[in-house]
């Protein structure tokens, strides 16, 4: 087994490899773009990590990894157009840079690429593993049309809440896991607990990213506290409070959501004090605990061996103790 740094390099080291150069250019130039702006590379990671702990090597997942992390891509360069987002990790967002039509034609070629890449497999395997990113893939878009709704809807529960980042982020994760059980060739149990291990982890993973974005450190941040707080984005802190707050917290957190400011310092302030105050913070450090402990448990009963649990725990524990 190598490191989970080890298996992100093989991963960017592939990736380099399969650039595509062709024409049209205004097609496959804000592909190569999008792909080259980095980021964790954590779905293709995990996908070859689950591939070797199943006693494969992972080398047989890297055009599969490569199949997850462009389809990943592409609901990144749709997100940005639905959010109207100018930036994606420090640099213009593909919409902006050249259009919102050379963009979706961009991510719609993303995903007929993805299923391209799942070709490489023999046919049975071929079958199971588009079988999986379709599933997938619908639940992502399913989330992402909650989240596009919850944004105007005002009775948004928590439970709701959850369901959405399940489907929005954690079937991602968590495919990206089961992909990797597949083509290793382990049994239906260990793939179904894999994809429910990712899931878990997945949720505490988005609830993090959540807690991070007003609580984290300004210094490894790497971008200003308080964003969903200035774009007015509801996140579970935001419905947590709407659950556990008195009636007058409550009109004052839906006014200051519905308010778009120039300066924010106040409201970023206010919001803050409310969430700490209230237990919203708590509650929400709370939630990442519960998934997390809940993918421990999991864990424990995928057949594996034990230095292969204490890899995918630690990784999973370097996950939700991050501070960026």
């Amino acid at each position: 087994m190598y490191s989970i740094a080890q298996y992100t390099d093989f991963f960017i080291s592939y990736l380099k490899t399969q650039i595509i150069d062709k024409e049209p250019k205004n097609l496959y130039d804000p592909i190569s773009y999008m792909m080259a702006l980095g980021g964790k590379r954590l779905r293709p990671t995990l996908t070859l990590l689950t591939t070797e702990i199943f006693g494969a090597d992972y080398k047989l997942a890297l055009p599969a990894a490569l199949a997850i992390e462009v389809f990943h891509n592409s609901s990144l360069i749709h997100d940005d157009i639905i959010d109207e987002d100018p930036i994606r990790r420090g640099k213009a967002t593909v919409h902006k840079r050249w259009n919102t039509n050379i963009a979706i034609l961009a991510g719609d070629a993303m995903i007929i690429l993805t299923y391209d890449y799942l070709q490489n497999y023999e046919p049975n395997l071929c079958k199971d593993l588009i079988k999986a990113v379709n599933k997938m893939g619908l639940e992502v878009c399913e989330g992402q049309i909650w989240d596009v709704d919850f944004e105007t809807r005002q009775n948004v529960t928590v439970s709701e809440y959850l369901k959405m980042i399940e489907y929005k982020t954690g079937a991602l994760i968590a495919t990206s896991m089961k992909i990797g059980a597949l083509i290793a060739q382990t049994s239906q149990e260990n793939c179904d607990l894999i994809y429910e291990f990712g899931l878990n982890i997945g949720l505490a993973f988005q609830l993090q990213d959540d807690y991070l974005d007003l609580f984290g450190d300004t210094l490894t941040f790497g971008r200003r506290l308080g964003g969903d707080i200035i774009s007015n984005k509801k996140t579970y802190l935001y419905f947590k409070a709407l659950e556990i707050t008195s009636e007058s917290e409550k009109e004052l957190l839906k006014d200051l959501y519905a308010v778009r400011l120039e300066d924010n310092t106040n409201k970023i302030k206010t919001i803050t004090d409310l969430f700490l105050k209230s237990g919203v913070a708590k509650a929400t450090q709370e939630s990442i605990k519960k998934y997390t402990n809940k993918a421990s448990k999991i864990l424990d009963k995928i057949n594996i061996e034990e230095d292969n649990k204490k890899l995918l725990r630690d990784f999973a524990e370097s996950l939700i103790g991050r501070r960026v």
